[in-house]
């Protein structure tokens, strides 16, 4: 019954009162927009600070495992290096009981290989000591960044909870503001309103009259059509951009 009450009372309205529930009705969806899209570039931000912090932490998993691995690269060398030495006391020893040249001969071959041996390790222990202390470094650059981006993104998440909690209510009181006025307006307006609205640049779907042009494409309008849209007689469009054009005025007016 209060459907058809409210269908009734559509009908009866003044051209003029269309044309201000109208423009009341574009405010209200314009600031319930304006929320949602503050609080729709938040979660983003928020979002994106989580990929990178992870991408960082992964970073510096990784940095972690490769200074293990030269640790493990430089501590093996050494060990190799000890064994070289053994080695090289075992022939020295040995040459010292050789019954001909050939013995010696081949003694010594293996005591300069296992110098050679030992020149090699001490080479790859220098390089991966220089690599280490690059990876290191990288690694305490690595925690310095994640922490400034966790300090980020625990002001983002903050923020956003803020908003959320001070725009919910209000959202929720302009979405029945909006449904309210909705609901005086015929059918086949709110029908347009919805259509214009789903295809006008920023939902605007009733704009004003401002500067001899449209609010909305900034096209000038002639004056004539300007004085047929202050008299509120019929609801007319923007011949360009097709939004419904309203005078100025119509914004400062008591509901």
């Amino acid at each position: 019954m209060a459907k058809a009450d409210s269908k009734a009372n559509a009908q009866e309205m003044t051209v003029e009162e269309r044309l201000k529930a109208l423009y009341d009705l574009q405010s209200v969806e314009s600031s319930i927009d304006k929320i949602r899209t503050l609080r729709g570039e938040l979660p983003l931000e928020v979002q994106d600070l989580e990929d990178e912090v992870e991408g960082l932490e992964t970073r510096l998993g990784n940095l972690d495992g490769e200074v293990k691995n030269l640790n493990d690269a430089i501590l093996s060398k050494k060990n190799e290096i000890k064994e070289a030495d053994l080695l090289i006391k075992k022939y020295e020893a040995q040459q010292g009981n050789v019954r001909n040249n050939r013995e010696f001969d081949s003694l010594s071959k293996e005591i300069e290989f296992q110098k050679l041996e030992i020149e090699l390790c001490e080479k790859r222990i220098k390089e991966f000591t220089a690599e280490l202390k690059n990876k290191k470094e990288l690694g305490e650059s690595s925690k310095t960044l994640i922490e400034d981006r966790k300090a980020d993104l625990e002001a983002k998440q903050k923020e956003l909870e803020e908003i959320v909690g001070e725009t919910q209510v209000e959202e929720e009181r302009l979405i029945e503001k909006s449904d309210k006025i909705l609901n005086t307006i015929p059918e086949r307006l709110q029908v347009a309103f919805k259509r214009i609205r789903k295809n006008a640049r920023n939902g605007l779907a009733v704009v004003t009259v401002e500067r001899d042009a449209c609010g909305g494409c900034f096209n000038k309008i002639p004056p004539q059509r300007q004085m047929d849209i202050a008299s509120r007689k019929k609801i007319i469009v923007c011949e360009y951009c097709g939004r419904i054009l309203v005078d100025s005025a119509i914004g400062g007016e008591d509901e």
